[in-house]
Order: C-alpha cells, then sequence, then structure tokens
C-alpha cells in the first residue's frame, strides 16, 4: 500500500476562487492531482491542457512528482502584457499631471 500525502489544488478567477484539499498517493504528479481534484468542474472554461501550473508560485511542469504539503496552482492565461500595461499607466500619469496645471 502506498504512502498517501496531503497536498492542495487552486484555481482563482477575478471574482471566484476554489482550493481543493487532496490526499493522494505518494509519487502523484501536477496533472493527475488537478484531475483528481476534479476543479474543472467548477470552472466551465477551465482548459487543463492549455495553461501553466505552479507550486506554492513557482512554474512547474504536469509530470512533476507531489511532496506532502505543496498547493498546486493553476495559472490563468494573462490578458495583457504587464510591461505594456505599465507603460500604459506611466504614460497617462504624464498625460494628467501637463494638463492639470
Amino acid at each position: 500500500m502506498a504512502d498517501k500525502i496531503q497536498v492542495e489544488v487552486a484555481y482563482a478567477m477575478p471574482d471566484e476562487q476554489q482550493i481543493v484539499a487532496l490526499e493522494v498517493d505518494q509519487g502523484t504528479t501536477v496533472k493527475q492531482a488537478i484531475l483528481r481534484s476534479g476543479i474543472s468542474g467548477y470552472f466551465q472554461d477551465l482548459d487543463i491542457d492549455d495553461c501553466k501550473v505552479g507550486i506554492f508560485g513557482k512554474l512547474t511542469k504536469m509530470d512533476k512528482e507531489l511532496k506532502a504539503g505543496d498547493r498546486v496552482e493553476i495559472y490563468r492565461p494573462l490578458i495583457a502584457d504587464p510591461k505594456e500595461v505599465r507603460r500604459q499607466r506611466a504614460a497617462a500619469g504624464k498625460e494628467m499631471k501637463k494638463g492639470s496645471s
């Protein structure tokens, strides 16, 4: 009989999040834990095969074996490039300062 470990699988949308605690066999991979969690049933648009994943905020691969206490995080695709958003905010801030005098 394989040893069991406790892990969590988490996914969040802007207005909703779900964290599922699981007891899995030692040697379970990230993908196996995600599938076993049933988390895709909570989110209609979640495509497990087309998303990035991490463990406690650090990117990892689907075939990585989990350790006791790991939290698998499923990441949403970025809507906009963060660097471009910062550039736009900076440009808007400069324009507002010029016009406010």
